[in-house]
C-alpha cells in the first residue's frame, strides 16, 4: 500500500500564491506518476496536473498552466504545487494521488482519476474573491 498526506491549503485572496505538499509513503516503489486533482462543491473530480517520479515530462491541464508548477523531491517522496495568480474558481478540495501505471505520463493523466490508484484525504484550497 501506498499512504498520501497532503498539506498546506488554506485560505488566499485573489492573486495570492498556496505551495501544497504531499508526503508519500509505503510502497512509493510501485508508483511511478504523481498527479494532483481538485473538486469543487457539486462538481466532478478534475485533473490538476501529473509528473513522473523518475524521467518524463510533466503534464498540466489547461486551466492552470502558466500558474500552477508541480515539482518533486525524491528523497523526501514529496510531490510540490506551486499555486500562483490563484483565482476563486480554483477554489476546491485538492487531492494527492499516485498511480502505477507505467504509461507516458499525458496518457495517465488524460484518462482522469480512474488511472490513479491511491489517494490522499485532500486539502481545502479557498480562494476570496
Amino acid at each position: 500500500q501506498v499512504q498520501l498526506v497532503e498539506s498546506g491549503g488554506g485560505l488566499v485572496q485573489a492573486g495570492g500564491s498556496l505551495r501544497l505538499s504531499c508526503a508519500a509513503s509505503g510502497r512509493t516503489f510501485s508508483t511511478y506518476i504523481m498527479g494532483w486533482f481538485r473538486q469543487a462543491p457539486g462538481k466532478e473530480r478534475e485533473f490538476v496536473v501529473a509528473i513522473p517520479w523518475i524521467s518524463g515530462s510533466t503534464y498540466y491541464s489547461d486551466s492552470v498552466k502558466g500558474r500552477f508548477t508541480i515539482s518533486r523531491d525524491n528523497a523526501k517522496n514529496t510531490v510540490y504545487l506551486q499555486m500562483n495568480s490563484l483565482k476563486p474558481e480554483d477554489t476546491a478540495v485538492y487531492y494527492c494521488a499516485a498511480s502505477s501505471r507505467m504509461d507516458p505520463t499525458p496518457v495517465v493523466a488524460r484518462g482522469g482519476p480512474t488511472g490513479f490508484s491511491y489517494w490522499g484525504q485532500g486539502t481545502q484550497v479557498t480562494v476570496s474573491s
